[in-house]
């Protein structure tokens, strides 16, 4: 773990940016920015836009200390942003904080929720992440309902996981979301707050998460 990193999001102040659309909400992304789907032919060269629109965004100006950290997807973390790993250009260049994200998409909907689907071969991807000098990990469950039985059981696999990552040296963002639209947002939160504070005490004193 790189300690500076770890002392620049402790005290650090910032945003994270998220620059981790994987391929299904890649095309989006891009239309957003004026490349219509009619501009590649193969997920490859889909993958070669993208790389090329964050690079831009990466390398802009704008890109400064207001940035805390950054979440890649694994497809960015394996590429390059002028000759450097882009977790290396990201860090060495800019001062920014790489993350990546691990989860693969969400389960439907249950008691109120949607937990992560399985995460296959999760200590190789945590391996190669530290390897790419990846400081830590991003991932999203949401929460549709103040259910207790299923805000419950989100907030454990968010830290069953979580301490998965915490264990391979690298640093877990947990991110069970609670959607923003429904009725009961604030009892949600109340229920998830609880549950998060009841994990956080079970945690040894030396897990950074």
């Amino acid at each position: 773990m790189n300690q500076k990193q770890l002392e620049r999001m402790a005290g650090g102040q910032g945003f994270i940016a998220a620059l981790d659309q994987s391929g299904g909400s890649s095309p989006k992304a891009l239309e957003r920015y004026g490349i219509t789907s009619d501009a590649w032919k193969t997920d490859g060269e889909m993958y070669d836009l993208m790389h090329e629109m964050r690079t831009r965004m990466m390398k802009s100006p704008s890109f400064d200390n207001r940035i805390l950290g950054a979440i890649l997807f694994e497809n960015t973390m394996d590429r390059q942003v002028d000759g450097k790993d882009t977790a290396d250009f990201l860090w060495e260049e800019k001062g920014v904080i790489p993350f990546l994200k691990v989860d693969k998409g969400l389960e439907p909907e249950k008691d109120g929720v949607q937990l992560m689907k399985p995460i296959p071969n999760l200590a190789q991807t945590l391996e190669k992440a530290k390897g790419r000098h990846i400081f830590g990990t991003k991932m999203r469950s949401v929460i549709h309902a103040a259910n207790p039985k299923g805000i419950e059981e989100i907030v454990r696999q968010q830290f069953e996981i979580g301490k998965q990552i915490a264990d391979a040296g690298l640093v877990p963002i947990l991110e069970p979301e609670v959607d923003i639209t429904i009725a009961d947002k604030a009892e949600a939160e109340d229920i998830l707050l609880k549950d998060i504070q009841e994990e956080l005490a079970k945690l040894p004193a030396d897990t950074k998460i």
